[in-house]
């Protein structure tokens, strides 16, 4: 209640269809003399105009031209002038504003005091993520919406990404409601596919704020990497294999695997994204390349194998002499060390290193 003579509240709030009591009084006259009261309805956006008047004399007046016309009423019927609160019925969104109870007195002219109606609505809250393409220039990959709401919803953002948060855009709709957009922009990378974005709306009507959890959507065409080839693929070895590793969005739908020349050796068996050599010989030494494709593109790889001599070793310790493929010798020297230390020579017509 304000300290002026004119007592009311100075703010009173109210959701949308319910009965809202404004309160004036004037305590205490004493020798001033209240000729007359009117209640006057100031919206934000439009002029000031009358909506009830009570004289002692000649009775209750409510203005047909009113917003509030057939809405509105004194509390006490009759009013008093001590007492000349009045109440709003069915209140919409459009009867916020300021609410002006004004006293006509003898001798000492008008006084006032005003209560501000503050509308409240609820915001009906969204948030989704926007389906990109991986590129170089800032773009919108996550929108967040409170609408129709009173007052206006803050929007906030929560993620680890580097982007940036575009202002929020405030419209004002026809029943006086407010609908509030904001936006993530961010230069898209494949590698921000499937992150984490979260959209948080906060509104007076709530008591915690509504959060929407997202994941990025970046589409992209195929990244083609080959694995499994370790430079040490000699005549005769077997169950060699290349395997085609790929991600993209979509989901890439076709592998494809070729060879530099045009031939696939007929060696090599392929198994959808491996490539498998039952076993290596010069037709194998080539180049390898995999393709893969999704509704966006492709991408590819590729790498040359070179196909080394039959790789052996000599084992001997005076005792034993034998050989083994190259990837065995270690095996093999364990088995045949015996009291003394096995030396390791190169074989003619053979690529060996020479192990003292």
């Amino acid at each position: 209640i304000s300290y002026f003579r004119v007592r009311v509240e100075p703010e009173v709030m109210s959701y949308p269809g319910q009965t809202v009591t404004l309160r004036c009084q004037f305590p205490n006259p004493g020798e001033t003399r209240l000729t007359q009261v009117s209640w006057i309805f100031e919206p934000t956006d439009a002029e000031r105009t009358n909506i009830a008047v009570f004289h002692p004399s000649f009775g209750v007046i409510y203005p047909a031209k009113s917003p509030l016309s057939g809405r509105v009423s004194f509390v006490t019927d009759p009013p008093s002038l001590e007492n000349p609160s009045i109440k709003i019925r069915e209140v919409k969104m459009t009867d916020e504003g300021r609410y002006i109870c004004e006293y006509a007195k003898y001798p000492s002219g008008n006084e006032q005091g005003v209560t501000s109606l503050v509308m409240l609505a609820k915001p009906k809250n969204l948030a989704t993520s926007v389906r990109v393409n991986a590129g170089k220039t800032p773009v919108i990959v996550a929108r967040c919406e409170s609408s129709n709401g009173r007052p206006a919803a803050t929007i906030s953002w929560s993620t680890a990404l580097s982007g940036n948060v575009t202002t929020p855009i405030e419209t004002e709709n026809p029943d006086n409601t407010i609908t509030v957009q904001s936006a993530y922009m961010l230069v898209p990378q494949p590698s921000d596919n499937g992150k984490d974005i979260s959209c948080m709306v906060s509104h007076s009507t709530m008591t915690r704020p509504e959060t929407f959890p997202m994941k990025l959507v970046v589409e992209y065409p195929p990244q083609v990497k080959i694995v499994g080839y370790d430079n040490n693929w000699y005549r005769g070895r077997t169950s060699a294999y290349l395997t085609c590793q790929a991600d993209g969005n979509p989901v890439p739908t076709t592998v494809t695997w070729k060879t530099l020349s045009g031939l696939m050796p007929k060696t090599v068996q392929v198994q959808e994204n491996r490539l498998v050599v039952q076993k290596v010989d010069d037709t194998i030494n080539t180049t390898f390349i995999c393709e893969v494709k999704n509704s966006l593109g492709y991408g590819r790889d590729q790498i040359s194998v070179f196909v080394r001599g039959e790789s052996v070793c000599i084992v001997f310790d005076n005792r034993f002499l034998t050989h083994f493929h190259w990837g065995e010798c270690e095996v093999a020297t364990l088995a045949v060390v015996g009291k003394m230390r096995p030396n390791f020579r190169q074989a003619r017509g053979y690529s060996l290193d020479i192990r003292p």
